[in-house]
């Protein structure tokens, strides 16, 4: 069921600092802003060779990247993603298996324009994993 490594996801309280550390100190190629609203984050995409990293951020007053930041409040890893090559016949052996889905455990569309879903982190070492359809 699991794929490659997608991207690993960096909370910042920055995204504009952020984007400046890895753009000047790291010479990386970072996208442009995405805005989730859907989702209550603002995204960009660090291209590595074989990667990316996102860095997320807060949008809006209700954004689960909030709470997070606020245990957080310099920032941390908040989860990686892997390519799924069916996401809907993942999301049905996680749960038969008895996983737990993270949120609504409804799939969303990710910044990608893919489906996505999250998987709890205590059925998982204590790591969010958000699962993307390749």
């Amino acid at each position: 069921m699991i794929g490659k490594l997608n991207h690993i996801a960096i909370a910042v309280p920055d995204l504009a600092a952020s984007i400046d550390t890895y753009k000047n100190i790291f010479g990386a190629t970072v996208s442009q802003m995405i805005e989730q609203t859907e989702h209550g984050v603002t995204v960009v995409f660090v291209d590595l060779p074989n990667t990316k990293i996102e860095l997320i951020t807060p949008l809006g007053t209700a954004s689960p990247i909030k709470g997070f930041l606020e245990r957080n409040p310099n920032g941390g890893i908040h989860h990686i993603c892997y390519e799924v090559n069916n996401i809907e016949e993942s999301r049905i052996k996680l749960l038969e298996a008895g996983a737990k889905l993270a949120g609504t455990g409804e799939l969303k569309i990710g910044a990608h324009g893919k489906s996505v879903l999250f998987l709890h982190p205590k059925d998982f070492n204590g790591a969010l994993i958000e699962l993307e359809q390749s």
